[in-house]
This record gives C-alpha cells, sequence and structure tokens, in this order.
C-alpha cells in the first residue's frame, strides 16, 4: 500500500533533520558526499528515526543537485551520490518504513540570480536518478520561491505517478516572499499535480500553526508540516537549536487540529522531538473538517509617513532642464568644505546634490548622515547613493528605513566597486543582492513590504536612479541594461562623464527611446595627471586622445590647466543642453569652485536654449 493510500485513514509520522545531526556529530562539509564516504552513519541515523515511530523517511539528498555540489565539486557525482542515498534509506527502511526521495529548492530571497533553465536541468537529472532507484515517492521541500517549485513540480508531475510531497518555506507567517498567501499557494501546488501539500523550515511550531488557522483542507491533497526545533543560536562559532521534545509534544494535538496527516520535522529536530509527535499521535485519525482563520491583514497607508516636499527628480528633468551635482563626503572627519561647497551650490540654483557611497571602496563621511545635515542646513535636496557592496540584505534594508525616517526619498542604487580597489583590500565585499534586485526591493518599501514580504505598515516615497555607463564598446548592451533596470523600477539614470560631444550624440541617440530620462555625466578635469588617472585607472571613464592631449600641453601650468578643464567641460554643456534635459556634474577632489562656474554656466545656457525655442 503506498503511504498515500495510508494517509486517506491514518496520520504518518515523518522524520525529522539529518544535517543537525551530522553538524552535531562534528561534520561541517557536504553532507550528501557522507552518502558515499560514511554510508554507515547515514543509515544510523534513518534507523534511529524509525525506531522513534517515523513511517516515513526522506533520502539524504537535499542539496545533491549539480548546482549545490558543484560548490564542493562534486557536480559530476550527481548520479552516484542520490544513488547511495535512496540504497542507503531503502536498506535501513527494511520494509518498516517509506522512503522518499528529497529535492531542495535553490532559489533563496535572490530568485534572479539562476535561471529556471538552470533549474530545471539540474531538476530533472536528480529526479531520474531517484526514480531509478524506486523510492516510494518525491518530497520537494524548503521552496522560498513559489515559482521554482511550481516549475519542478509541473516536472515531476509529467514524470512519474508517484506521490509527490510539495512544500513551501516561508520568510513571515501566513505568506511567501512574493506575497502570494499560504492558502493560494497549496491551493496552486495542489492544482498542478501534488498528492500531499504543506510547509517546511524555517518556522517553529508556533508560527507553523498559526499560518495553518488560515489554510483549509485541500479538495484532494493531504497537508503536511515539518516545523523547526525553534530559532537557531549561535554560540562559540557553532549554530545550535534548543528546543526541545516536549514543546513538540504539546503542539501536535493542534497540528492534527489544523488537518495535519504528514507531521514530520525539519532543523534542529532529533529522534526524540519525533517520538514525542508519534507517542503523542497514536491511535488518532485525521480530521474531517476545519474551520479557517482569516488572517488579519494590516492595511498598509496609501500615503507614506512623510510625504515629499518637493517633485521627484525624475518629473523635474521630464518637465525642464534640470542640473544636478555631486560632491563627495569627505574622507577626513572636518566637513566645513563639504558644507562651503553645498551651500554654494544652493546658491547655483542646482536641482539637488549628490553624495557617492564610499565611492572606489575609500572609507568617507556617511553620506546618509551628511545627506540630513544638507537637507537641514541649507535646504538643498540630497540625492543619496546607496550600494550593494558594503552591507548584506538586513543592512540594506536597515538602512533604507533609515533615510525614508529621515525624509532622504531620492537615491541612486549602484553595484559599488569591490572592496579590494579600495583602501581596505583585505575586507570583503557583500554583495547580497545586484543593483537590479537592489532597485526592485527599494520599491518593495514603496509598497510598504519589506524585503522578505512582510508589511511594513506604510509605504516609503523612494524615487530610485539606476546607473548608466555609457564609455562601453556596446552601447546597445548597456542600453539593454537599462531597459532591464526599468523593468525592476528605476525611475531615471545618472551616468558616468562623458568628455567628447561625439559621444554626447552617440548617447543620445541611444537612449532616445527609453521610458526613463537619463542625466549626463560631465565631470571638469584638473590636470594632464588627473585625466591620465581617470582614463587608465577609473572604471567606466574613459577620455579621447584629444583632450588627453590638450590637457597634457598644459601639465606644466596648474591654473591653465584647471581653466581649460573648465572650457572643456562648458563645451560639452553646450553639447548636451540641446540633446538632454538632464545634467550631472561631478566635482573633482572637493572643488566645488568648478562645479559651482558650470551649474551656473549650465543654467544661464539652458535659459537661452529655452528661449531661443520659445521665438523660434
Amino acid at each position: 500500500m503506498s503511504f498515500l493510500k495510508k494517509l486517506k485513514n491514518e496520520i504518518i509520522i515523518a522524520d525529522g533533520a539529518m544535517g543537525t545531526l551530522l553538524y552535531s556529530y562534528g561534520t561541517d562539509s557536504c553532507f550528501e558526499e557522507l552518502n558515499l564516504s560514511q554510508s554507515e552513519q547515514i543509515q544510523h541515523i534513518h534507523e534511529a528515526y524509525i525506531g522513534a515511530g517515523a513511517e516515513l523517511i526522506q533520502t539524504n539528498t537535499y542539496a545533491a543537485n549539480y548546482l549545490k555540489l558543484q560548490r564542493y565539486g562534486l557536480e559530476d557525482s550527481v548520479k552516484e551520490i542520490n544513488s547511495a542515498a535512496a540504497r542507503i534509506a531503502k536498506k535501513a527502511a527494511k520494509g518498516r518504513a517509506y522512503v522518499a526521495g528529497t529535492i531542495g529548492g535553490i532559489r533563496g530571497f535572490k530568485p534572479n540570480m539562476i535561471t529556471l533553465e538552470e533549474i530545471k536541468r539540474s531538476f530533472r537529472e536528480q529526479l531520474y536518478c531517484l526514480l531509478l532507484e524506486n523510492v516510494d515517492g518525491i518530497l520537494l521541500e524548503t521552496y522560498y520561491d513559489l515559482e521554482e517549485l511550481e516549475t519542478v513540480l509541473a516536472i515531476a508531475r509529467k514524470e512519474t505517478d508517484l506521490p509527490i510531497i510539495a512544500q513551501v518555506s516561508l520568510q513571515e507567517a501566513g505568506v511567501l516572499q512574493n506575497q502570494t498567501s499560504i492558502g493560494d499557494a497549496l491551493t496552486r501546488l495542489e492544482g498542478i499535480g501534488a498528492d500531499v501539500v504543506g510547509l517546511n523550515c524555517r518556522l517553529g511550531p508556533h508560527h507553523m500553526l498559526k499560518t495553518l488557522e488560515s489554510v483549509p483542507l485541500p479538495k484532494h491533497a493531504y497537508l503536511s508540516a515539518y516545523p523547526n526545533a525553534s530559532i537557531p543560536a549561535y554560540t562559540d562559532g557553532k549554530f545550535h537549536y534548543e528546543g526541545d521534545a516536549e514543546y513538540f509534544r504539546q503542539s501536535a494535538i493542534e497540528f492534527r487540529n489544523q488537518g495535519v496527516r504528514l507531521l514530520g520535522g525539519c532543523c534542529g529536530t532529533t529522534p526524540d522531538h519525533i517520538k514525542a509527535f508519534s507517542d503523542e499521535l497514536k491511535g488518532l485519525a485525521p480530521i474531517e473538517e476545519k474551520e479557517t482563520r482569516a488572517i488579519n491583514k494590516v492595511i498598509v497607508s496609501e500615503k507614506p509617513s512623510s510625504s515629499r516636499e518637493l517633485p521627484p527628480l525624475h518629473d523635474i528633468v521630464r518637465e525642464r532642464p534640470s542640473v544636478i551635482v555631486e560632491l563627495d563626503p569627505p574622507r577626513k572627519l572636518d566637513t566645513s568644505r563639504f558644507f562651503e561647497g553645498a551651500k554654494a551650490l544652493k546658491e547655483a540654483g542646482i536641482d539637488s546634490i549628490t553624495l557617492a557611497d564610499n565611492s572606489l571602496a575609500s572609507p568617507r563621511v556617511c553620506n546618509s548622515a551628511l545627506g540630513y545635515l544638507v537637507k537641514q542646513q541649507t535646504g538643498l535636496r540630497p540625492l543619496v547613493h546607496v550600494t550593494c557592496r558594503d552591507r548584506n540584505i538586513i543592512g540594506l534594508q536597515s538602512h533604507l528605513m533609515g533615510l525614508h525616517a529621515l525624509g532622504l526619498n531620492d537615491i541612486l542604487a549602484v553595484t559599488g566597486d569591490p572592496a579590494r580597489v579600495g583602501d581596505f583590500p583585505g575586507a570583503s565585499s557583500v554583495y547580497d543582492v545586484s543593483s537590479f534586485e537592489l532597485i526592485s526591493m527599494i520599491k518593495q518599501l514603496n509598497e510598504g513590504l519589506s524585503f522578505s514580504g512582510k508589511d511594513l505598515g506604510q509605504k516609503a516615497a523612494f524615487s530610485v536612479a539606476g546607473a548608466f555607463n555609457p564609455n562601453v564598446r556596446s552601447l546597445e548592451k548597456a542600453v539593454g541594461r537599462l531597459e532591464k533596470k526599468i523593468e525592476h523600477g528605476a525611475d531615471y539614470f545618472i551616468s558616468q562623464p562623458v568628455f567628447s560631444e561625439e559621444k554626447l550624440l552617440e548617447v543620445h541617440e541611444a537612449v532616445k527611446d527609453l521610458k526613463a530620462p537619463v542625466y549626463i555625466g560631465l565631470m571638469p578635469l584638473t590636470g594632464s595627471r588627473n585625466a591620465e588617472f581617470l582614463h587608465n585607472e577609473v572604471p567606466g571613464i574613459k577620455i579621447s586622445d584629444s583632450i588627453r592631449n590638450r590637457m597634457a600641453s598644459l601639465k606644466d601650468d596648474p591654473a591653465q590647466a584647471g581653466a581649460e578643464g573648465i572650457a572643456i567641460a562648458k563645451s560639452l554643456i553646450d553639447a548636451a543642453a540641446e540633446l538632454f534635459n538632464g545634467i550631472y556634474l561631478i566635482t573633482p577632489f572637493m572643488r566645488y569652485e568648478m562645479t559651482v562656474e558650470l551649474s551656473n554656466y549650465a543654467r544661464e545656457t539652458t535659459e537661452r536654449l529655452s528661449r531661443r525655442k520659445q521665438h523660434a
């Protein structure tokens, strides 16, 4: 009799964690490889769970796929590892328990990092290995991304008639990270062909039961639950779980009352936890009916808590010419010259001052702190850069929530130069997310939702710029990246500096049909050494030979070289103003006098052009 038939009238107890026990024994490498090198240890764990009352065990194959095994150089051992795992489990079961071939999810909170095509190839390979070993069913577990689970479930349903268990994992109780409610998600999985649907991992009994209160009994499938033991603690360099078996015993009846017919354990659980479930539910039949409780969803305010004092830059630059200026935070603690520059730029009438986020991976005074002070002391709009380099996803969300609280609503989302190019080459670069994902996450805050999908109670009001590097061999590819950023939510773009009129024309032609406006970057050169450094050492900047030669001819006359840099920038402003509404001036070495002069010139130029157009 298949375990599916048994579930029709009985509650089946499943096993608990494999990795938790292996980790507690001192193993801290690839758990799936142990199917080959320590098969007896794996078998003993299976036997311990069966002895505790488990009637269904899972193969030690959670991460035994090509994409995860390649981290250990074991990508060519997929068949060998999966086959061995199934044989070990069947040997341990000896007809006393069913064996489910386990395939774990791959995508986490960064779903776009791995394509569905890669996942399909990897999944099929692992699935076929397990099916060839005649397992009793397939367990799809720990899927945070519903799209991934729906994709692989459809493949599995097409390839086998064996029972399939499909389990999602939640970042927050009651809802998946894409904001699909748990009830809707399980209904969709049932519709694709899952025989058992449910939850595993991430949540302990308390939050898993709270989630299940809103889940009706499936029409044709059965419910499952594999809770974690507790939230893991980290002590002396090791993770450990403190949830005890008695706590699980107390929750067993509640799982039954929520309609669960397949009950096991996930991270942190041991044979003791499974025995507690088994002992408490022994002889009890599953329920046939249940009442559900609607989730009391917080209504997110339609308006952000702090309304904008000024319209967003992407609206301004669509309506009229606009000038913004980058003034980098200082490397030292004295900020007096920075604020002198900010006040002078305010008087020059610019629309915003942009503040880089530790550009070139060198530490500077915090740009959000300076941005807030600039706003308070000068009334000038700060445009704060946020990089993916320095903060993990927790820090990024916290930082953005802080910017919202400070009323700093204008953001440039950038990848950030890698740490090895900066003052501390031994420092780590985080890059939990790419600039594309960062843009999406910022826009998710505008919906009142955290990165994990949690309701934040109110909406942010961020306007998000994306970075644009026009100094590349293929502008077509660069514009393709801009279009992708627009899909992720970018409102407008700010470019790296351009140093020739030919390039300005080329860029204009390439971006003229974009749905988002572009601020074109211009930067005054201070001398020949500055030009050579930018051209040869700074990523994303290229300067024509003719301009470098002009600056080289004045290398022995710093004052004249600076004047020549201003003259070159003014000629570029003349050309840019004919093509772009937005001009982005970059201040070199805190020499704000240069960008003040250029800001005034840009304003005069655009006003002159406007008058000319009116009289045309």
